[in-house]
């Protein structure tokens, strides 16, 4: 059984609204129509992790205990130790938590429940079943004998049900020594379902582990080792505003043309052509030549204003192209060129030319201005509201490219921190 939550923010230290956080969903039934529990969790089966654990230390945070064990710190949590919990959610008797420091700060919390607890709930789900469940001859909500109703709803289903209702009220509890330093979306129960079930069908008690990232503490290898430290932020060029702002309005112009079929000259800038495209790589021995399949295309429509989209030297190679016609040509994929295994290869395109446009424009003035940015009246209206929107993008474009670089610093002069995956995935949402 996993228990995952959503939520990215660090742990509230209130158990209640940390419960109404919980996913729950019902996964018991019994053969006769009943109402679902609202106690019950989602099962699954999940092994419990292995991590090797540093030497561990002792204290008490309420009352001394009879030992101190040697893998974890251990203490005794009963509802008085989480005040804001509400009343119903009190235990009638400790449950003992032993916390142990694993690897990638993450906290191992082994949580030992007592039978006395586990009665109570017991009793609860019991008088909750009562309830809901309509067992001919007894009214709705009647105390019904306990033996005909655990024969009704199922032995099996109550066992359940009581293992979830443990689950559910003692959590919270057992989570307040990591309150505000876990992060949700790493609280999870590692302890099969199972197990915990077996265990408390034998030993009236339930006993069940629970990994949970925390924030780390961040130590500097020297202390003053962040006076030294340099971002260098890299900004595409794309996000320029003034740039984007120019590329969208002539985005908005070409969206309001109408294109016509060139049969009298070959391919200029500025006309779209329509293109059959296939590539091999280039090798002595032809044995060796194979396709690129991710450089080939058919029917490619391609605005030869976006030229530098392409791998460099293929425009300049197609220019003066006529429809019908083909061109073969030798390029080299850059290094920079997204797809890593293309990089530095030397490729032969073979273009075949299928259509030719160009553009039929209308004039650029302000009688254009509302079929461009509906509301605005003025050309020069519509370059303010679009370099606006381009400023608001390049902001967010410059405060992510920063972040990332800090990160990416703090990443390699972390010190002696150890910070675990949800940490940085916490940190980018």
């Amino acid at each position: 059984m996993e228990l995952c939550i959503s939520s990215t923010s660090p742990l509230s230290s209130n158990p209640s609204r940390f419960l109404d956080s919980i996913s729950c969903k019902a996964s018991t039934s019994t053969s006769t129509a009943l109402p679902t529990l609202s106690l019950q969790f989602q099962h699954a089966s999940f092994g419990p992790r292995i991590l090797s654990s540093p030497p561990a230390r002792t204290h008490r945070l309420r009352q001394p205990l009879s030992s101190s064990p040697s893998n974890g710190r251990r203490f005794a949590v009963s509802a008085s130790s989480v005040a804001v919990a509400p009343e119903k959610d009190r235990l009638p008797a400790d449950i003992e938590v032993t916390e142990v420091q694993e690897p990638n700060s993450r906290v191992r919390l082994s949580v030992e429940v007592p039978p006395v607890v586990c009665e109570d709930c017991y009793r609860r789900v019991i008088k909750e079943f009562m309830k809901q469940a309509k067992i001919p001859g007894f009214r709705p909500g009647k105390n019904v004998p306990e033996s005909i109703l655990l024969s009704y709803v199922g032995k099996q289903n109550v066992q359940k049900a009581t293992v979830e209702s443990i689950l559910k009220r003692t959590l919270p509890h057992a989570m307040s020594s990591v309150s505000g330093q876990a992060l949700k979306d790493s609280v999870r129960i590692v302890t099969k379902f199972s197990e915990m079930e077996n265990t408390y069908i034998s030993l009236g008690s339930l006993r069940y582990d629970v990994i949970v990232d925390v924030a780390p503490e961040v130590k500097w290898i020297p202390e003053d080792g962040y006076k030294s430290l340099k971002i260098v932020v890299e900004i595409d060029s794309e996000i320029d505003a003034q740039r984007a702002c120019q590329q969208e309005l002539r985005r908005r112009h070409k969206s309001l043309g109408t294109l016509r079929i060139i049969t009298d000259r070959g391919l200029q800038i500025g006309d779209v052509v329509v293109l059959d495209i296939s590539a091999t790589t280039i090798d002595q021995d032809e044995s060796n030549v194979k396709n690129i399949p991710s450089a080939e295309s058919k029917g490619f429509h391609f605005d030869t204003e976006d030229g530098d989209k392409l791998i460099p030297g293929f425009l300049d190679s197609i220019i003066g192209i006529q429809r019908g016609e083909t061109k073969s040509f030798p390029l080299f994929f850059p290094d920079n060129w997204n797809q890593e295994n293309l990089r530095g290869v030397h490729a032969q395109f073979t273009v075949e030319c299928k259509e030719l446009f160009y553009r039929e424009l209308p004039e650029l003035d302000d009688l254009l201005a509302e079929k461009l940015l509906p509301g605005c009246t003025s050309l020069k209206q519509v370059e303010d509201s679009l370099l606006q929107r381009c400023l608001e993008v390049e902001q967010t474009a410059k405060d992510q490219a920063t972040d990332n670089a800090i990160l990416d610093q703090l990443s390699k002069n972390k010190g002696g921190s150890s910070m675990g995956p949800s940490f940085y995935r916490y940190r980018q949402i």
